[in-house]
């Protein structure tokens, strides 16, 4: 019985454990690595149809990323989820891979001019058609026979719609060992969805460590109060309060606390303003939470729901799914709320609503969650006064804020306090998904206040469960850093490439121009084309 850690090892995204126990081959999560890579990764021992099982804490890309690529190499077998979890995947990995298909097709019609090979997508939508029909929807709480030697049970861990904590029970040589697995623990009192629920037996603990060495604060966030006083001051000076936000979770914590801001009606003078929700994936994901209100939501936003409210739905809220809608959205002067993908600002259809809105002083950017460096959101929070859209110099004129506090993960308390619901011994923690530096200090502070045996696997580390021994640190080999200037260079080139992307886009988005419109299109991009080429 082995449990090796492939993914999140001294790392925060990329979530992907492995279980051999009952002669079986599992995953735990299958995620996309999501930003800068710390250390080199082997990656799995097996080949991929050699997995017989996954289960899967929760629907975010960094812990589902994967799945397709996995289906692509030859996996057949079952994907354990919650119900919620398997209607996000629906929608989540289909978008992942409508984008690897996107990026593909823009370098190959740049690489084949330079007689570059052809560049293959990690995968493309049949092959995320493929993962989604392997999904097994089981609900929380119940215990689930996967095979001969292994149960397991998902426990609401209150981070996402439908994320979980899994228990795992394994059997081997008539010996049972349980292994909890955290997934993302989230944090208190967040709006819709419920508080974590804790375990109260283990032998092996896996736990995240996001942020194991952060502290949130301990007052609660005013969120309403100052969501209002935004929109208020924005309104007063008749402009518009734009909002990028990350389709799955905080848009719909979005439209929660506006559906309040009107039924309380702490906005008298502008009660009947107008929401403008600009994202087709957010639309799919925001059906997706009411289709699963019973058994999510909180006792507050279920108490909504058996008083016939839907708690994300109010008069004035207007959703936008083709691209002539979005472009409608602006040629509207009454003041308004736009909410649009994508969070950080990087693509999609919210940096149109910049283009129109950042110039204008009577407007504000309101940004709601983490904007990660290098990033436009992140450029646009640190005070950058002037950027580059569609080709276009803007000067940043609108007031730039931030809702503070709102965070789906559990800070160092909460995640202590999770650990603290074990009631019987543990033989030893784990500590993963974390910077490289918090996985160790979290685990010093687990044994500091527990005194467990806490350990952080390097990629690859490997656990015996029946004898509770250390097989392996795993791999410790740093990826090499690249110098400053070529960094620089790169961050650039990404930018390139995304305006290349988006140029692309409002190519397909222009099919039905008429014939001479789409010989004016092509002749300007040709002189472009031409201009650069020389």
């Amino acid at each position: 019985m082995k449990l090796t850690f492939i993914g999140a090892a001294h790392e925060v995204t990329g979530s992907c454990h492995f279980l051999q126990a009952a002669g079986k081959n599992i995953l735990i999560d299958c995620g996309m690595e999501q930003g800068p890579d710390l250390y080199e990764n082997p990656g799995l021992p097996i080949p991929e149809n050699e997995i017989d099982y996954v289960f899967l804490t929760h629907a975010h890309i960094d812990h589902s990323g994967m799945l397709p690529a996995l289906a692509k190499k030859g996996f057949h077998g079952q994907i354990f989820a919650t119900f919620a979890t398997a209607d996000l995947c629906n929608i989540m990995l289909r978008d992942s891979a409508h984008i690897q298909e996107f990026e593909a097709e823009w370098r190959n019609r740049k690489g084949k001019r330079a007689g570059k090979p052809v560049y293959e997508p990690v995968y493309v939508m049949q092959d995320a058609l493929d993962a989604i029909e392997l999904l097994v929807p089981c609900q929380y709480g119940e215990r689930i026979t996967v095979c001969d030697g292994i149960q397991i049970r998902f426990t609401d861990v209150g981070h996402l719609l439908g994320s979980a904590s899994i228990e795992v029970w394994a059997t081997e040589g008539g010996v049972t060992k349980k292994i909890v697995f955290s997934g993302d623990v989230g944090n208190l009192d967040q709006p819709i969805i419920k508080d974590p629920t804790y375990t109260q037996s283990a032998d092996y603990v896996v736990v995240e460590s996001t942020y194991g060495n952060r502290i949130h604060s301990a007052e609660k966030p005013d969120y309403l109060g100052e969501f209002t006083r935004i929109i208020k001051e924005t309104f007063d000076r008749g402009g518009n309060v734009v909002i990028p936000s990350f389709a799955v979770g905080r848009t719909q914590e979005m439209l929660y606390f506006i559906r309040e801001i009107k039924e309380q009606g702490l906005l008298k003078e502008y009660q009947d303003f107008d929401v403008y929700l600009d994202s087709p994936l957010a639309i799919e994901a925001t059906k997706v939470f009411t289709k699963n209100m019973r058994d999510c939501f909180d006792e507050e936003a279920l108490a909504l729901v058996n008083a016939g409210i839907n708690p994300l739905v109010f008069p004035g809220l207007h959703t936008s799914t083709t691209s002539e809608d979005s472009k409608m959205i602006n040629f509207i002067e009454k003041p308004k709320v736009i909410i649009s993908a994508s969070g950080m600002c990087d693509a999609g259809r919210i940096r149109h609503h910049l283009k129109h809105n950042l110039w204008r002083p009577e407007c504000t950017i309101l940004f709601v969650g983490y904007q990660a460096n290098g990033t436009l959101g992140r450029r646009l929070l640190e005070g950058e006064k002037n950027v580059k859209l569609f080709g276009e110099e803007i000067e940043v004129h609108a007031r730039i804020e931030s809702l503070h506090g709102i965070s789906g993960h559990a800070d160092m308390n909460g995640l202590l306090k999770w650990i603290e619901g074990f009631h019987s011994p543990i033989e030893r923690i784990f500590v993963v998904h974390g910077e490289d530096t918090v996985t160790e200090e979290f685990a010093q502070t687990v044994e500091e206040k527990f005194g467990y045996s806490a350990w952080a696997p390097f990629p690859c580390g490997e656990v015996d469960l029946l004898t509770n021994e250390i097989i392996s640190e795993g791999v410790k080999i740093p990826v090499r850093p690249k110098k400053a200037a070529q960094r620089r260079a790169d961050t650039a080139f990404e930018r390139l490439v995304e305006a290349g992307k988006r140029l692309l886009d409002i190519i397909y988005q222009n099919e039905g121009l008429s014939n001479k419109d789409k010989a004016k299109f092509e002749s300007q991009i040709n002189n472009l084309a031409d201009k650069w080429e020389e």
